[in-house]
């Protein structure tokens, strides 16, 4: 099985130049046209879909009202699941380069991983993980009520 997952962005050109950049991968020649973009590899796809898609999939009661919202709503996010914790230091530090955001991180949860959460230049949400974490860094404990 090949997981492709997909944003609906306002520019897709922009986003896919920022994912290839962040991500180090190449855009999916195949699959590019005037209403999607995505970077690829064997085992997922990441793609972005102009906001015409909406009407394309029958999605169009399921259009945001104001398109130009600077933060979209969060209905789930991709986590980008990197080798080693210095593997998401380093995307951290190029989606910052390259107009991403840090909402969270990179930190150590609870499940022992190294984690950062990020936003892209369009506000939408993405995690950069590994399992494992850097020498010296514990996992928080979390009490439950």
């Amino acid at each position: 099985m090949k997981l492709f997952h997909n944003f609906f962005c306002r520019d897709i050109a922009a986003m896919s130049r920022f994912y290839q950049a962040v991500l180090e991968l190449p855009e999916d020649a195949v699959s590019h046209s005037p209403i999607y973009r995505s970077v690829v590899t064997p085992q997922f796809q990441f793609g972005f879909h102009a906001p015409a898609a909406y009407d394309l999939l029958h999605l169009s009661e399921r259009k945001p009202q104001d398109s130009q919202a600077l933060e979209p709503e969060i209905t789930g996010y991709p986590t980008f699941m990197l080798d080693h914790p210095a593997a998401v230091d380093a995307a951290v530090q190029r989606a910052l380069a390259h107009g991403g955001r840090c909402i969270k991180g990179p930190y150590a949860t609870y499940y022992s991983e190294w984690q950062a959460v990020m936003a892209d230049p369009e506000g939408h949400v993405f995690r950069f993980s590994t399992v494992g974490l850097p020498a010296g860094v514990s996992a928080p404990v979390l009490n439950f009520p």
